[in-house]
């Protein structure tokens, strides 16, 4: 499988040694061609260089390190990343592996990939395990409410990081991308919709990880505005 794996990188030093570990492993084991994306999205720790001591030192993955100096939201690394990428298949995903890079080895045991589908990671499905805090699953529950409410999205899970989706149609969705912090999901899976593609939501095995980047109240008030922005927009 032509595959590239794209990870934003926002101050991740405490978590990027084992992700490196689980990568090699990983890359030795099972796709040995794949590509390994990382972009870091302003980080002020020692996130970047990291990201350049395990490129230096790991001469035989192909390691593309994209950097700027200021923070400008997930959203954003990802359409760098994306508009970076060879391959023809482009798995996002987080640097906290709340799912496994192994994932994407179940779900190719399940399906034949098809380049006219995006396929969504899902912690809303029934055969998906999870493991999280009881105020993100609350708050999440109430975010697919409002979804449906008010752009009528019946995507299960928009916000789980890790999807999969063919060059054929995303890089031109990702250029021209309006929302650059955490909803821009929810952006991209109506263009996607919009140009025709379908789309497949996919259980995972996702688990809460310590030190999460995310403000439970203030990127809730951000998502919500963006909502707004979306539904008036498109």
């Amino acid at each position: 499988m032509n595959l590239s794996f794209i990870f934003p990188v926002f101050n991740e030093g405490e978590r990027l040694k084992l992700l490196f570990k689980k990568i090699i492993l990983f890359n030795h084991k099972y796709l040995k061609n794949a590509q390994y994306i990382f972009v870091n999205d302003g980080s002020i720790d020692n996130s970047l260089e990291l990201l350049k001591y395990f490129k230096t030192n790991n001469k035989k993955l192909n390691i593309q390190i994209y950097s700027y100096k200021k923070n400008r939201g997930k959203g954003y690394a990802l359409k760098k990343g994306i508009e970076i990428s060879k391959t023809d298949w482009l798995l996002t995903l987080d640097v906290d592996l709340s799912v496994d890079l192994n994932q994407i080895l179940r779900w190719k045991k399940k399906i034949i990939f098809n380049k006219n589908y995006a396929y969504i990671g899902s912690r809303n499905l029934i055969s998906s395990k999870v493991k999280t805090l009881f105020i993100r699953y609350l708050i999440g529950k109430i975010m697919n409410v409002l979804l449906y409410s008010v752009l009528k999205i019946e995507i299960k899970d928009t916000q789980c990081g890790f999807k999969l989706y063919h060059k054929s149609y995303i890089k031109k969705i990702f250029r021209k991308l309006s929302i650059k912090g955490y909803a821009h999901d929810v952006e991209i899976i109506i263009k996607i919709k919009k140009k025709g593609i379908k789309i497949l939501e996919l259980p995972v095995n996702w688990s809460y990880k310590a030190g999460s980047k995310v403000n439970l109240l203030s990127d809730s008030i951000k998502f919500f505005l963006n909502i707004i922005f979306i539904k008036l927009r498109f």
